[in-house]
């Protein structure tokens, strides 16, 4: 059995990675499907074969960016809830988040057009799974919220990676993103080992 991906799964890999570079240069909204065409040199009735919409290429970004969510949460059910079960969660949201960093930057600058559309919608449904594998059962409000926030913070690393440059007026120092993912889950565990 071949390990290589076919020729139409690469394919549509390659429109996912132009997709997200021109999404994240101008926006989702100012992106038009000739303009990916144009960049993967093809025809928009090629483009069409892999994806009919944009909302289509976005649903194949975030079912990309689920993945290792969609692994962790396969992972976690079934278990009985521990600190150890919580913070391997954590450790496995964070790896798989490390990367996909353009993914990240693309739904954190593209959170308007994503809110309530379909893939949108899923990828939030998938969160809220995430969140209630890791603060486990029986969780009052502060552990529910704890959970969210150890989440959150490994995307805010990506966040800060983005906009913390000094240049910008943020003052905020430089980091490399290994420096930033390896920060960030050191604070998601801090945050996390107060749930329960």
């Amino acid at each position: 059995m071949s390990t290589t991906q076919s020729p139409r799964s690469d394919t549509r890999a390659r429109i996912i990675d132009v997709a997200l570079e021109l999404f994240a240069a101008q926006g989702y909204e100012k992106t038009s499907l000739r303009e990916i065409a144009d960049r993967l040199g093809v025809t928009k009735a090629a483009l069409y074969y892999h994806f009919k919409t944009k909302d289509d290429i976005v649903h194949g970004i975030v079912q990309s960016m689920a993945a290792p969510i969609d692994e962790a949460i396969a992972w976690g059910e079934g278990k009985d809830w521990s600190p150890e079960l919580r913070d391997e969660l954590v450790r496995r949201f964070a790896e798989g988040m490390a990367e996909r960093a353009p993914l990240l930057r693309f739904f954190h600058e593209n959170q308007p057009a994503l809110r309530e559309s379909p893939a949108g919608l899923e990828f939030k449904a998938r969160m809220l799974a995430m969140i209630r594998l890791v603060h486990g059962p029986d969780a009052d409000f502060r552990d529910k919220l704890r959970a969210t926030m150890s989440l959150f913070a490994i995307n805010s690393a990506f966040f800060l990676l983005k906009h913390g440059d000094p240049e910008d007026g943020c003052g905020l120092p430089s980091a490399t993103q290994a420096e930033a993912m390896e920060a960030a889950l050191q604070v998601a565990l801090e945050i996390s080992e107060r749930i329960g």
